[in-house]
């Protein structure tokens, strides 16, 4: 990083919530653009700013600061502008120009030490002395806060974070206890906050330390892992690692929270499980929410379910396997059923024939986790499909529903599809809004990759064997000509899929290297399929990222996600003049970039037009996927329009859950179905070259799949059907449920 000596000529922009500002400084006879989030500056000022020189494609060259260091003003040229800057209340030019001339260089110090002082200034009297007095205390502590705090190493952006949270308390928060923040403030880590404890000498063994990783362990497990808990052992053996300290210190002071019921223990085998609060609570409540659910409703006669069936059979001129003909009548007879299987089996025609025998008497509502499987189960049955945090009245707080025991959905059966994306805490948010007697009916692909989220609950609900399910296993008729779904079924059953044959709709490209993967990836994207699939040259733009995805296995490599989406961005979606931009760390986004949201924000503010009315409402979700409509560079934003037609102006604390889409993980991939899908098959750790992400992969293509890569990459991820197992004990605990009912 580089340094810059300057003096403050102007603010051009400042965001006052994050402290994003744009500055006109003057370095020796040139002047030139600071940006960053910094402290409040007045003109005048001197500062050394520490960063980067950067080219920006609309306004030139720009110094991006990192970490800002002022300097008092020592000219008295430099005081009067800094006072006449109005950062202070009331004083303006005119009064900062008398203040220096009766004060000189004493100025600030006169200001610091003795305000009382300025009713020497004639026009100041008690009051206004006192309001410039607490003006100047309240601007100088703010900017002593911000810069105490970055010379602990922390970065400018969450310097401002941590002021806002604790205010004038911000310094002694920190020199108490730094790793309060790991829990109490979004983007702080483990390894952030341990070097910040380490500029304040805080010992390696103390109790703050060791605890803060034991929690921090258990949180990343469920964040990257999906584990609800951790065994003790290999609790302590990763917080000991973490801590390059003893696990005997750990199990110590394990102790000492479970005693404060700050995590939660319960004996297994010759182990203990240890939770995080929340999964304890969760797993528990939703076995027993299932358990009630079960033993609500009694089984009716089938009899006159039968003939409803057939009824139905004869008005669409289909014929059901006799497996889904008893899915459908267990269903409707069972206060939980789970539907599983693979695509083309007639998972959504089941839903649509119980929808149409139900919509008589009952009152039935469709749900998914995500907006693009929300709009899918719509598109395919006819009938409304909301997302589940939708369906559940998202109130605007953290986590917070307003649907819930106290006011349940007056439905009387939910219909959640994609159910292998629907994590711990989000089954348990949904079972408390369905009213006792109702019925719940969970379709999806056990086969898929479990949920991004902490806990694996359709796997676990089907392994207790405690559940109604019917597993689908029979193709449809109409689906045996798709090599998608013929492949995928192959796949499954540990064979390799069908990939040489002509006229098909699976495409295999062989390349022997990752650059040539990227390459043919790009050139596909571009190029060779919208005009194989005969997109128009006038909307190809338009058409290729709505209908063309690529997913990864990996984030990683030349042909990860990271190297993949810039590469496609520039292919797809190049820098042009009228095509504004905005750079937020290494991502460049672009008026028209297909974009996706990575984490729950459950505060951002949305708008949603139609031609009936204008809705507003709060929260985007992980895994949401839009496209940029508007760059606002003034002001560092941008708006998202996401696939629910909702609006969301980004701004700049924003962005840093927003990422390029044109290529996303499979993981992220989940949930969502895109006409074409193309995948490199080229290598990757072995961990995630696995069968099911090959077939989660696959399963997200509804009309075409291009595999680019190596054969024998294939071959490795078909053979390899290792899953990472995730610690849960949902299925467990629905097997002891039984016996609270009997």
């Amino acid at each position: 990083m580089e340094k810059l000596e300057a003096s403050v000529v102007s603010t051009v922009f400042r965001n006052p919530e994050n402290g994003y500002s744009v500055l006109t400084v003057q370095a020796g006879r040139t002047e030139v653009t600071v940006v960053g989030v910094l402290p409040e500056l007045g003109p005048g000022e001197q500062a050394v700013f520490t960063g980067d020189w950067m080219e920006h494609k609309t306004y030139g060259r720009q110094f991006r600061c990192a970490l800002c260091e002022i300097r008092v003003p020592t000219t008295l040229l430099g005081i009067e502008r800094y006072l006449g800057s109005r950062l202070i209340r009331g004083i303006g030019p005119s009064t900062a120009a008398l203040i220096v001339r009766h004060f000189g260089e004493e100025t600030l110090t006169v200001m610091a030490e003795h305000p009382e002082r300025l009713m020497e200034i004639p026009g100041i009297g008690k009051k206004r002395c006192a309001m410039i007095a607490e003006s100047f205390q309240e601007h100088q502590g703010a900017r002593h806060t911000l810069i105490a705090l970055q010379s602990y190493g922390i970065s400018a952006n969450l310097a401002m974070k941590i002021s806002q949270k604790y205010g004038e308390a911000s310094l002694d928060v920190i020199r108490e206890n730094p790793y309060r923040l790991c829990e109490e403030l979004e983007g702080v880590g483990f390894r952030l906050a341990d070097r910040i404890g380490a500029a304040l000498g805080i010992a390696p063994d103390s109790d703050c330390r060791v605890q803060c990783a034991l929690k921090y362990v258990l949180q990343e497990a469920a964040a990257a892992g999906g584990h609800v808990f951790l065994p003790e052992g290999e609790l302590c053996r990763q917080a000991a690692s973490l801590l390059q300290g003893a696990p005997e210190n750990c199990a110590r002071q394990l102790t000492a929270l479970l005693l404060g019921n700050e995590l939660y223990a319960e004996t297994a085998g010759e182990d203990r499980r240890v939770y995080l609060p929340a999964f304890w609570r969760a797993e528990q409540e939703v076995a027993l929410r299932l358990r009630q659910l079960m033993t609500a409703i009694r089984p009716e006669p089938a009899a006159g379910t039968r003939r409803a069936i057939a009824a139905f059979e004869k008005r669409r001129g289909i014929s059901f396997s006799p497996t889904q003909r008893e899915a459908i009548t267990r269903a409707l007879g069972s206060g939980v059923f789970v539907i599983t299987g693979g695509p083309g089996t007639g998972k959504t025609t089941i839903i649509t024939c119980i929808l149409e025998l139900l919509s008589a008497d009952h009152e039935t509502v469709l749900c998914a986790p995500t907006g693009r499987a929300a709009k899918r189960m719509t598109e395919a049955t006819g009938a409304e499909s909301r997302t589940i945090h939708r369906l559940l009245e998202y109130s605007g707080e953290e986590g917070v529903f307003r649907r819930d025991e106290d006011d349940p959905l007056e439905a009387d059966c939910i219909i959640a599809d994609e159910a292998s994306m629907i994590d711990l805490q989000l089954m348990c948010s949904l079972l408390r809004a369905v009213r006792p007697g109702a019925r719940l009916i969970l379709v999806g692909d056990a086969d898929q990759l479990p949920s991004v989220g902490a806990g694996n609950v359709l796997g676990d609900i089907l392994e207790s064997g405690e559940v109604p399910c019917a597993y689908l296993t029979d193709i449809f008729r109409q689906s045996e000509t798709s090599r998608i779904v013929v492949n995928a079924h192959l796949i499954n059953q540990g064979q390799m899929p069908l990939l040489n044959e002509k006229d098909t709709d699976f495409f295999f490209q062989r390349k022997d290297s990752f650059r040539d993967t990227a390459d043919t990836i790009v050139a596909l994207m571009r190029t060779r399929l919208p005009g194989y699939l005969r997109f128009p040259p006038a909307e190809a733009a338009a058409l290729i990222p709505r209908n063309l995805q690529v997913l990864s296995p990996t984030r990683k490599g030349d042909c990860g996600v990271n190297t993949l989406n810039m590469l496609l961005q520039q292919a797809l979606n190049p820098p042009a003049p009228g095509r504004p931009e905005l750079t937020w760390g290494e991502t460049v986004f672009r008026l028209g970039d297909k974009v996706i949201q990575t984490k729950n924000d459950y505060q951002i503010a949305w708008v949603r037009e139609t031609e009936a009315e204008s809705e507003e409402g709060a929260g985007v979700f992980n895994g949401d996927i839009g496209f940029v409509t508007a760059v606002d560079q003034e002001d560092h934003a941008l708006t998202v329009r996401f696939d629910d037609e909702k609006d969301v102006i980004y701004e700049a604390e924003d962005l840093d859950h927003l990422e390029l889409a044109y290529c996303l993980s499979v993981h992220k991939s989940q949930g969502s179905e895109f006409p074409v899908v193309i995948m490199p098959v080229i290598g990757g750790p072995p961990m995630l070259l696995t069968r099911n992400l090959l077939y989660t992969a696959l399963t997200r293509a509804k009309r075409m799949v291009v595999l680019v890569g190596q054969e024998s990459i294939i071959r490795r991820m078909v053979e390899n059907d290792h899953e990472v197992r995730r610690y849960t004990a949902l299925a467990e605990r629905l097997r002891i449920t039984r016996e609270l009912v009997e």
